[in-house]
């Protein structure tokens, strides 16, 4: 966190923090447990942030909440966030079941965008997640992980860009082309899966 950001968050910002550590701690060993060799470890790597003061007061303003700490803990779900980028398709939800089971937090919703691509093109794997707060007066707070394979993650940034960026000439063009090369890298990811699957199996 940014000196900025502590003082936004105030009274809950170690907390928030040892949230943060708790999902990179769970997540990496989680990951361990199946695979610590990095030639056939689950992930390609992971992470894990609190949403900056910045980003959290245009959210907060957008959705008509007050700009403060509080409102967004008890109103929003992704002050706490972990991206967990996996090589293959496969293993998103090997991963999402490794998160079912952990003792740490209560699942809330899985959302899944790669069975169901959104519209525009994206695909990605959210869990909800419900962890203890306790921290005035706040008992609890839900915090999302998103699971992707590299090539959803390459995409997901050009979308970001393309929608927070202002002045962007031939919009449309680029939204045609991001969907074409959407649906170009769902077949790529099938097919690296397969390929994976036939090397596995000798």
């Amino acid at each position: 966190m940014t000196q900025e950001d502590l003082a936004f968050y105030g009274e809950f910002a170690p907390k928030l923090q040892e949230i943060e550590n708790l999902l990179m701690r769970e997540i990496q060993a989680m990951l361990d447990s199946i695979s610590a060799d990095s030639e056939t470890a689950l992930a390609e790597h992971i992470k894990c942030r609190v949403k900056s003061a910045e980003s959290l007061k245009e959210k907060l303003r957008n959705n008509g909440l007050p700009e403060t700490a509080r409102a967004g803990l008890e109103n929003l779900s992704d002050l706490v966030g972990a991206r967990v980028i996996t090589h293959f398709v496969g293993d998103i939800y090997t991963v999402l079941e490794l998160i079912q089971q952990n003792k740490s937090w209560r699942v809330i919703t899985v959302k899944d965008y790669i069975a169901n691509m959104k519209p525009n093109g994206y695909r990605s794997l959210h869990v909800l997640l419900n962890v203890p707060f306790g921290i005035g007066g706040i008992p609890d707070i839900d915090v999302e992980i998103q699971l992707r394979t590299i090539a959803m993650d390459c995409w997901a940034s050009l979308e970001h860009q393309l929608k927070y960026k202002k002045h962007i000439k031939n919009t449309a063009l680029i939204v045609d082309e991001l969907k074409r090369c959407a649906d170009e890298m769902a077949s790529t990811d099938l097919s690296m899966q397969t390929i994976r699957d036939l090397i596995q199996r000798g």
